[in-house]
């Protein structure tokens, strides 16, 4: 089944290697398709997401919740979803 929508979001790792911290950024792409969305490690099936937010931050990106019967899920992106939402509330 191909998807309806894609969104590119990022995962900020802090690694300590002895004496030494440093940032990794993680590039991933969440997939929105007619019965599900699936994120790299989660997969919510479309019936238990009741809404998708985005909270915009200052420095150009923001926050995308997907709110669903488990709970709350916040994911970092660096533009607006407000297409990847559109295409979530079209369904």
């Amino acid at each position: 089944m191909n998807w309806v929508a894609v969104q590119p979001y990022y995962k900020i790792n802090r690694i300590v290697d002895g004496i030494e911290q440093r940032t990794e950024e993680q590039g991933r792409e969440m997939f929105l398709y007619e019965d599900r969305i699936v994120t790299k490690y989660r997969e919510f099936p479309i019936r238990q997401v009741f809404d998708l937010s985005y909270r915009p931050m200052g420095d150009g990106g923001g926050f995308l919740y997907l709110h669903t019967q488990q709970g709350v899920y916040s994911y970092t992106v660096k533009e607006d979803p407000g297409s990847f939402i559109s295409a979530f509330k079209n369904l």
